[in-house]
């Protein structure tokens, strides 16, 4: 698995995946990002500051994903981020969290101000319908207005190629998301270990008819597959 990248087109920065304990909510019905953890905090210490390690400050920027929180990296991790974004010259590190840690955010933003990063923080709405994310993809964001969602995060994440996804559904989250939110990723989603798959006649409506409205937009980045950022099972 490539744990190391580098972004060169929009948004230019480094990228990294690291481990930490797993996603504590487990529950989305289309994720299983969670397998990719281990509860030995002093190993994946050992394993991710390497992966640290190769961050050189190339874009002054750097994402760091975890297939969970970052508050569910281990405190050594949290500190060896610290002193490499202060000794790399990081100005603006994206992170991403679930609504459950959203109180806790504002904490670390200040801890790593201090050093000069902004943190931008992000999160996986994956859609602003309400009902259809709740009920059905189970995201455990207790929220439905995107405004106050944005108040506490500074990026989204969506998620298309789902069953009952229309046209006009993604159109409103990317809308949405742009509205409210810094950056959007859009994510389509890939077939994996649980049981959802992804819809091909959604997938083809976003690719043919909505992407090649945003592709050049500089605030949206489109995954087509999970691993376009460069990290990630190949």
């Amino acid at each position: 698995m490539v744990r190391y990248s580098v972004i060169n087109n929009k948004n230019p920065r480094e990228i990294i995946l690291l481990k930490g304990t797993g996603c504590f909510w487990k529950k989305c019905i289309f994720c299983d990002y969670y397998l990719d953890s281990d509860k030995d905090i002093d190993k994946n210490f050992e394993f991710n500051n390497k992966i640290i390690q190769q961050v050189t400050g190339i874009y002054n920027k750097l994402e760091v994903i975890n297939s969970g929180s970052f508050l569910e990296l281990d405190k050594k991790t949290l500190g060896q981020l610290l002193k490499t974004c202060q000794e790399k010259n990081i100005n603006i590190l994206h992170l991403e969290s679930h609504w459950f840690y959203r109180d806790k955010l504002n904490s670390w933003k200040e801890i790593f101000k201090k050093i000069g990063t902004d943190l931008k923080i992000k999160i996986g709405v994956e859609t602003f319908d309400y009902d259809f994310r709740e009920n059905f993809l189970k995201k455990g964001i207790q929220e439905k207005s995107p405004k106050k969602i944005s108040e506490k995060f500074d990026e989204c994440c969506l998620l298309f190629g789902l069953p009952g996804q229309t046209k006009k559904s993604m159109i409103d989250d990317i809308n949405l998301g742009l509205k409210y939110f810094e950056r959007v990723c859009i994510n389509i989603f890939v077939e994996n270990k649980t049981k959802i798959k992804p819809d091909k006649s959604v997938v083809l409506d976003f690719i043919n008819n909505i992407m090649p409205i945003y592709i050049n937009n500089n605030r949206i980045d489109i995954l087509l597959n999970n691993t376009d950022f460069g990290v990630g099972a190949k």
